[in-house]
This record gives structure tokens, sequence and C-alpha cells, in this order.
């Protein structure tokens, strides 16, 4: 198993399988990384998106870049409590991502993470609004709880202790 590893991981990939072990330390390129501006969603239709992303979330339309030839794309950012997502409608998305299973085996984001201070107020308004609850758990005295949005992408959602 770790022969193949290491085939699969070679050091142009994230400083290969070995360097799991090394220890990082912070580095001037590092203190000028600053904050997270946005997560990037791919959508299949950008009108159901958005109007799912307010009428669940709250989230707004800040920039709407329109139909962007190099991508075939029509690009879209929206806001909720200055963090945005950009959400991009392509003209044809690859076979091997519209099988969850295969998606999965897919490196890259999974999901994105809300904090929320009222879990079952937060399942009342999703149960009435028809959104696909995945899952829910209590982890270590805090309320988790899994939807998946109007594309099937997941967001999580947590209430702390």
């Amino acid at each position: 198993l770790r022969g193949l590893l290491r085939a699969l991981h070679s050091d142009k990939v994230c400083g290969g399988y070995g360097s799991i072990r090394k220890k990082y330390e912070v580095n001037e390129m590092t203190t000028n990384v600053k904050k997270v501006l946005h997560a990037g969603i791919s959508v299949y239709n950008m009108e159901e998106s958005l109007a799912w992303y307010k009428k669940n979330l709250g989230f707004e339309v800040v920039k709407n870049d329109g139909y962007v030839p190099p991508l075939k794309a029509k690009i879209v950012f929206i806001e909720k409590d200055g963090f945005q997502i950009e959400l991009f409608e392509y003209e044809k998305i690859p076979e091997d991502r519209l099988t969850p299973n295969t998606d999965l085996q897919t490196v890259g984001t999974k999901h994105i993470a809300f904090a929320t201070d009222d879990m079952d107020a937060l399942k009342a308004g999703f149960v009435e609004n028809g959104v696909d609850i995945a899952h829910e758990v209590r982890m270590d005295g805090e309320a988790v709880m899994f939807v998946r949005d109007c594309n099937g992408v997941l967001l999580e959602f947590i209430q702390g202790k």
C-alpha cells in the first residue's frame, strides 16, 4: 500500500507522500496570506441556485459577471455577513462529477460550514422550505447538521455548546 501511495503522490503534488511527516513553519510567505475571500461552487442552474441561497441562507447578489467566454460559464458572487460564494454555471458539466461516489473520490472541497445559534429554528425553516437534510449528529456537545443545496452540494451547520 505504501508503494501505491508513493506512486500516486509524487514530489510534484503537495510535497509528496513524505511531506506528511515534515514540520511546516510560518515564514514570510505565509504571513502574507490575510483572510479567506470566497469559496466557489459549480451549479446546474444559476437562477435556481441564487433563489435557493437567498431563501434558505439569506445570501444576496453582490456581483454578476454574466457569461465569461474564456470559461464558458456564468459567474455570480453572493454574500452574507462578509462571506462570499462565487457561483459558476458551466455550459457542460464533466460526467465524472455527476455521480456522488465518483465525485467524493475527487480531491477537493467537500462542504462549507456555517455557525448557527439555534439549530432547531434553522432545521424547522429548512423542513418548511423542503431542504434536503442529509445528516444530523451531536459531537462533543455540538449540534451538527448537513444539508444539500438545490445542486446536491453539502453545507454544514454547527451550533456550539
